[in-house]
């Protein structure tokens, strides 16, 4: 997790002055430091993928990429910390064993010049259980007392955000005001996680972004006490698959708003999810029907009390489509296929041609054919619906915790 980085700071005071000598006459540490942020001079921080106790190593993989051997001794001290902690007050001693696979660490110690390699004096370890246990919480956190929708007001004087959330009751505007106590937080360029997003601030946010909020609703549903805002630049295409590359992790498709083609780059924290046929929809939707519906009327899921982001889809009922799209079943990019419609979100890159995955939809067409069939039609003789039309109600770039 992001939050180890604050471990850095922390033994930064502990590594001999020798150490940071070394860091600031050496150009080629200083250059690479740069190269990846959770490897520094003093130490790395990443997921135990490999642990070799014959030899007494680990490897480790950056969220990065970076791979990271760590060199082990009998001195080597062990500490674990659990998710959330920002001091070691809390931390508890263990042993080498207690180290596992899938565990997050900071390895402190000087990191050798080409950055391959960390002999640690202290592994500062969170536990893979705590770190998913963790997870959890704050998803069903968010999921609870979270709002979702797009800025369409920014009020810079009294800094308060006017967004248009979707409810089970059509659209609505919310005001967030907020103030200094507030956390924000905003995803950058080709970031495809909601742990990547930065600190930002007000003057950063733009009309048509996304934002999801942390908070609560005052009582006239109108307004939001937010604790936390995240938001986004995000671009949402979709289009018809004209080549998939498992090995490069690549999709090709034609936009089917431009007409352009387009490179999908897939990488391994993005989240792929397979949309069900038209005649699979009654499960995604709420379920079997309750006795006497109406053939084709879906469940709400929730009730009148469910969060805010549904819209009418199907014969009559309601469903809230970020929940809908977090209980597809996820997928690899190796099962997109040629002539598969997707539905890509990603944020705004430096190159317009090739989009970072945040989300993919494969399988999109009876979800944009549902979302086209409820835009408002154009006077006149009745066109058929443009698949894209209703690409602006998808939104899905601003991911759980």
């Amino acid at each position: 997790m992001k939050a180890l980085f604050f471990m850095i700071a922390l033994v930064l005071v502990l590594v001999p002055a020798g150490s940071s000598a070394i860091a600031r006459t050496n150009p080629a540490i200083q250059t690479q430091q740069t190269a990846d942020p959770a490897i520094t001079p003093n130490g790395a921080i990443g997921e135990v993928k490999l642990i070799d106790a014959a030899a007494k190593q680990m490897t480790i993989k950056t969220d990065a990429g970076s791979v990271v051997n760590v060199v082990l001794n009998d001195n080597t001290a062990y500490m674990r910390v659990a998710p959330g902690e920002t001091t070691l007050t809390n931390a508890t001693k263990i042993a080498f064993t207690d180290v596992g696979e899938g565990d997050r660490i900071f390895a402190r110690g000087l990191v050798s010049e080409d950055r391959k390699t960390v002999p640690a004096r202290i592994v500062i370890v969170m536990n893979k259980g705590d770190i998913a246990k963790k997870q959890d919480e704050e998803r069903a956190e968010w999921k609870k007392r979270g709002l979702l929708g797009v800025i369409t007001a920014l009020k810079p004087e009294t800094k308060e955000i006017t967004i248009t959330s979707r409810t089970l009751a059509g659209q609505q505007n919310i005001v967030i005001p907020v103030s200094d106590k507030v956390e924000m937080r905003r995803y950058a360029p080709d970031s495809i996680k909601f742990a990547d997003a930065k600190t930002a601030k007000f003057e950063e946010l733009k009309v048509g972004d996304q934002l999801r909020a942390l908070g609560d609703r005052n009582p006239d549903g109108i307004q939001f006490t937010a604790e936390k805002v995240v938001t986004g630049t995000f671009r949402n295409v979709a289009g018809v698959v004209t080549a998939v590359d498992p090995a490069t992790g690549e999709i090709k498709i034609n936009d089917m708003q431009t007409k352009q083609p387009l490179t999908i780059v897939v990488k391994q924290d993005a989240v792929l999810r397979k949309f069900p046929a038209a005649d699979q929809m009654g499960a995604l939707m709420g379920g079997p029907r309750p006795a006497g519906s109406p053939a084709g009327a879906a469940q709400t899921p929730g009730g009148a009390g469910a969060p805010a982001g549904g819209t009418r889809m199907g014969g009559g009922g309601s469903v809230n489509i970020p929940e809908m799209l977090e209980r597809l079943p996820t997928i690899s990019a190796a099962d997109v296929k040629v002539g598969d419609t997707i539905i890509v979100s990603s944020t705004q890159g430096a190159d317009p041609s090739r989009l970072t995955a945040i989300s993919l939809i494969s399988g999109a067409d009876t979800l944009l054919n549902m979302l086209a069939a409820r835009q408002p039609q154009p006077a006149g003789p009745r066109a058929a619906p443009n698949p894209s039309a209703g690409l602006g109600g998808v939104q899905f770039g601003i991911g759980l915790p």
